[in-house]
């Protein structure tokens, strides 16, 4: 998420919001004509009209033209394109701090910050494919859906964060820093924000303004890293952490205020005729479904991390959270294309097969590339912020990006059963994939160290893609469903 100021809002510069910041257009086009994946009539791709279509470029840029006007491939895209620049802000704040600060500050900057995300993301994390499912079909209801979401993520992060402080002696000298009232008052205030601060991409997507998430995460980056150089030397201990969350605090009015000002309203006005809001025990069902597998994953992304801040020194987990955090970038990739592709598949389940053939081509070949670039010059990308890190972090860099490969028919997979509504299913692959990468990792860390954590990400995400390939291929295969969620309607302006 980024800064947005004042002044823009008010002068209503995003009453425009949309493909524009990719040289699309948002026109209104009319109901158009839908082509296939062989270029047949067919679900999710609009083809313009008369002399737009004769004037459409040809070739890279035409494609990404057509790609653009439908919104499977332009949310997809642009969450896409905030991973990419989170990657690339991500690398000059964490180069700089590498070059400021002192290892051991550097390496107890990377474990708090992960502490707060993971009590940040319990229940933040879990709302993320129930927003992504429901605000497209939540009607007069969006509003509420979003603050519910919000209270419940930033109640239960707080509860789980003071649990996390109480127990402070457990979980070894790296996490000392935060004993004491204020350090600990500042811990809690930052999972609060933290859980607000998860949750606004994800509203973005699901009302379809995911073209401004990068905007968001730029300014957001920006404002970090110039925080971070300043406060390198006014608070040299805990800058890293306060130059973390200070931004997104600063964030939440202004883009709150844009997606309950105006993006919001006009929601609402487009979905009022469409379907009945969805009701509570709906989405009560679907969380209680979708919940336990999300928690689950939470588990590999923030808790053996933490767990791993437990059991080394700082400056190990330093070197090990670097390779872990890139790792982490490429594998987003795969679940940036699956969020828009849920978002889809909500507004029109018949389009299902076809956008997640597409989204799956597509994920594939932006993936591939990054992931044999980052085999292959990972020595290089990790000596950038020093020897150490290239000689502690190379291999397990190599090996979460290797990993994401399977990573993306698995996410194709679970986009598809939360868009069906199949959540027992869902929560069944996330909780299997969890549980396999929990204790493969405890298996192999006292033989292998922090590598273990890639070992363990490449072997289970292999046996899983395997397990739901015969399922993936039937959703590939499948046609249309008993009814669409939100029925095919013109194109409106965004």
């Amino acid at each position: 998420m980024s800064e947005l100021d004042e002044r823009t809002i008010r002068d209503g510069a995003f009453a425009d919001a949309g493909p524009e910041i990719f040289g699309g257009s948002t026109g209104n086009t009319g109901p158009g004509v839908l082509r296939g994946d062989a270029g047949d009539p067919g679900p999710a791709e609009e083809v313009l009209p008369g002399p737009a279509r004769e004037g459409a470029a040809t070739g890279l840029r035409g494609k990404l033209l057509r790609d653009l006007r439908n919104p499977l491939f332009r949310n997809g895209y642009a969450l896409m394109a905030n991973t990419a620049i989170t990657a690339v802000l991500g690398m000059g704040y964490w180069w700089l701090a590498a070059q400021m600060y002192d290892p051991a500050d550097f390496g107890r900057g990377q474990a708090v910050i992960t502490a707060m995300r993971l009590f940040a993301s319990l229940t933040a994390l879990g709302f993320v494919g129930a927003l992504a499912r429901f605000i497209p079909v939540a009607g007069s209801r969006t509003p509420e859906l979003i603050v519910r979401a919000y209270a419940i993520a930033g109640a239960t992060g707080v509860t789980a964060a003071l649990g996390f402080l109480v127990t402070l002696p457990w979980w070894g000298p790296t996490y000392a820093v935060l004993g004491g009232f204020g350090p600990g008052l500042f811990f809690l205030s930052a999972v609060l924000v933290w859980s607000v601060f998860t949750l606004q991409d994800v509203t973005l997507a699901g009302l379809r303004k995911a073209t401004w998430v990068p905007v968001n995460s730029l300014g957001y980056g920006l404002v970090k890293m110039a925080m971070l150089v300043g406060l390198a030397y006014a608070l040299p201990d805990d800058g890293i952490f306060v130059s973390w969350i200070i931004p997104a605090a600063m964030a939440l009015i202004p883009i709150n205020i844009f997606i309950f000002g105006k993006v919001v309203p006009r929601h609402v006005r487009e979905t009022a005729s469409t379907v009945p809001p969805p009701r509570l025990p709906e989405i009560g069902r679907f969380l209680a479904g979708d919940y336990p597998g999300t928690l689950s994953i939470l588990a590999i992304v923030y808790l053996i991390p933490v767990l791993i801040a437990a059991q080394v020194d700082e400056v190990t987990f330093g070197y090990f959270s670097m390779a872990h955090t890139l790792g982490c970038l490429i594998e987003l990739l795969a679940m940036n294309m699956a969020t828009s592709l849920t978002v889809e598949g909500a507004f029109d389940r018949d389009a299902l097969a076809a956008n997640a053939r597409r989204a799956l081509r597509r994920a594939f070949m932006i993936i591939v590339p990054i992931v044999a670039v980052t085999i292959l010059t990972g020595p290089l990308i990790l000596r950038v912020f020093g020897s150490g890190f290239a000689d502690r972090g190379t291999l397990l860099l190599q090996l979460m990006a290797l990993a994401v490969l399977p990573r993306v028919l698995i996410e194709i997979y679970l986009s598809g059963l939360r868009s069906r509504g199949q959540a027992r299913r869902l929560a069944l692959v996330q909780m299997g994939l969890a549980a396999l990468v929990l204790v493969s990792t405890l298996l192999l860390f006292p033989h292998l160290g922090v590598n273990a954590v890639g070992y363990a990400l490449l072997l289970s995400e292999l046996a899983v893609a395997a397990l739901i390939f015969n399922g993936l291929r039937k959703m590939l295969k499948y046609g249309k469903t008993s009814q669409s969620v939100v029925a095919s309607r013109p194109s409106q302006p965004s």
